[in-house]
């Protein structure tokens, strides 16, 4: 009986130790189970952030979605201004008064210096800061370069100013109506250049140019093209003797080089980006070309002189706020 007793004490102390050790295994289980929230939790957090990660991508897809629609709404923006100056066809009976011309090439003309000094000249500059001293070297390169190109397109495009019945450029049998649309295109080249360089420095990369400062030279080119595109439409109607309908598909036929331009450039960006300096000064010579040579000596003629002059401040300081302000 003592060894039976024995035995039974042993095997109960076995148990016991078992019981022990079972509870001590749960009790670890308790642990870990208190534990394991904490050890989820970071695992949803790597989820999550794998998650914010994949967000991120979708995001700079979606910017880059975006930064083509804004760089196409950009170019399309000044040939809105065009074709919504040319519609005025339909409004107005006649063409538009001498002192109401001028002051519209006199704002023309100040949006135009403006925007060469703020969106095409200072970049132009800021872009070569690394020169020095010389950082002018690219844009006064540049800006001689628009001169002479603008000069060489005006010596061969047979074309014909407002007011004028002698035609400039290569002497041609063209019609009055169609030279005197060939003078607005000629006035839209430099227009659209400078469009599709800003455009193409902001695509590119550290050239300081945003889309913010972009969209205020595309916004100021196309509130300057809106009296262009009457100024061409309303005497091809009036003068001519066109239908409106013809006369408003002249009008707006004269603005399509900006965004041919515009668009031509953009495409090439990434093998133009080296010279991009010197392509925004070429943009703001040519500019200056055409309001120097054309626009402020049509706002000057005759009587009324004096609104072609306040038209051009207007124009320069709203596109100097359009720039400073938005870029």
């Amino acid at each position: 009986m003592d060894e039976t007793g024995l035995m039974i004490k042993r095997n109960r102390a076995k148990e016991r130790r078992i019981c022990y050790n079972r509870n001590i295994q749960s009790e670890e289980l308790e642990m870990t189970s208190l534990n394991d929230p904490v050890h989820q939790r970071e695992i949803e957090e790597k989820k999550r952030g794998s998650g914010k990660r994949t967000v991120q991508i979708f995001k700079k897809k979606k910017k880059g979605m975006n930064m083509d629609q804004n760089t196409l709404l950009g170019v399309l923006i000044p040939f809105v201004g065009t074709t919504a100056g040319a519609a005025c066809v339909f409004f107005l009976k006649n063409e538009l008064k001498p002192i109401i011309q001028k002051t519209l090439l006199g704002f023309a003309s100040g949006v135009m210096v403006a925007a060469s000094v703020w969106s095409l000249l200072i970049p132009s500059m800021n872009m070569c800061e690394a020169m020095g001293h010389l950082a002018f070297l690219p844009a006064s390169i540049g800006f001689m370069v628009g001169i002479l190109m603008l000069l060489l397109l005006d010596r061969v495009i047979p074309h014909l100013h407002l007011g004028s019945d002698e035609p400039e450029g290569h002497v041609c049998g063209l019609k009055k109506t169609t030279m005197l649309v060939l003078a607005v295109t000629l006035h839209n080249i430099p227009e659209g250049m400078a469009v599709g360089v800003v455009f193409a420095g902001f695509l590119a990369e550290k050239s300081g140019i945003t889309l913010a400062a972009a969209l205020a030279l595309s916004l100021g080119i196309a509130i300057q093209n809106f009296p262009e595109g009457a100024i061409i439409s309303l005497p091809l109607r009036s003068e001519s003797g066109m239908s409106r309908k013809k006369a408003f598909a002249m009008g707006t036929l004269s603005g399509i080089v900006e965004p041919i331009g515009a668009l031509a450039t953009i495409a090439a960006y990434r093998y133009l980006e080296p010279v991009l300096p010197v392509l925004l000064a070429l943009a703001a010579g040519a500019m200056i070309y055409v309001v120097v040579e054309e626009l402020i000596p049509e706002s000057a003629q005759g009587s009324h002189s004096d609104m072609g002059t306040i038209g051009f401040a207007v124009g320069f300081v709203l596109m100097m706020i359009l720039d400073v302000a938005l870029g």
